[in-house]
């Protein structure tokens, strides 16, 4: 929502898995939040000293409202909750809602579909958050393995095709 709590969290930790598997390159992984509410901040300070307790330093991210550019530049745009996936998919041409989903998604450990805001509670939740965003990043990335994979396929089988490899 506003870009400094879950969604810099899921950028961190996605980041890092990207780079452990020499994904940094090919996958561009961006945050932001449906709201403008903290344009310019850095993430709230108990997410960043929960991420720092497991390695992910998110100390020069800077809080940004999702903007219409967004929406063609990127193949894949992941909501933490309904709430935020129905602003996007109000914001989103039809024609590109098949960009959009929840994070959860990819999760294989959570039944959840949404990533709770921690914003308003107690510091563990926090660290639930992270559990989160690191099982559904597994999944992610794996996906994102998938798809590369099947566009390297793909394009070996039509060599004369023009093939644009951008995966966000």
């Amino acid at each position: 929502m506003g870009n400094i709590c879950r969604s810099p969290t899921a950028e961190g930790v996605v980041r890092q898995l990207l780079r452990r598997k020499e994904l940094d390159g090919r996958v561009e992984v961006d945050s932001a939040g449906t709201h403008g509410y903290h344009v310019g901040e850095a993430p709230d300070q108990r997410t960043q000293r929960a991420a720092a307790s497991r390695n992910y330093d998110l100390s020069d991210m800077r809080a940004r409202k999702v903007a219409a550019q967004d929406l063609d530049y990127f193949d894949l745009i992941l909501a933490m909750d309904h709430n935020n996936l129905s602003v996007l998919q109000r914001i989103c041409p039809p024609e590109k809602h098949d960009r959009l989903g929840l994070f959860m998604s990819y999760s294989k450990n959570f039944d959840d579909d949404e990533v709770p805001d921690p914003y308003y509670g107690l510091g563990h939740g926090f660290d639930l958050v992270l559990d989160m965003v690191e099982d559904a990043a597994d999944g992610l990335i794996e996906s994102i393995e998938q798809r590369l994979l099947d566009e390297v396929s793909a394009s070996s089988e039509h060599p004369r095709r023009n093939h644009h490899d951008s995966t966000s």
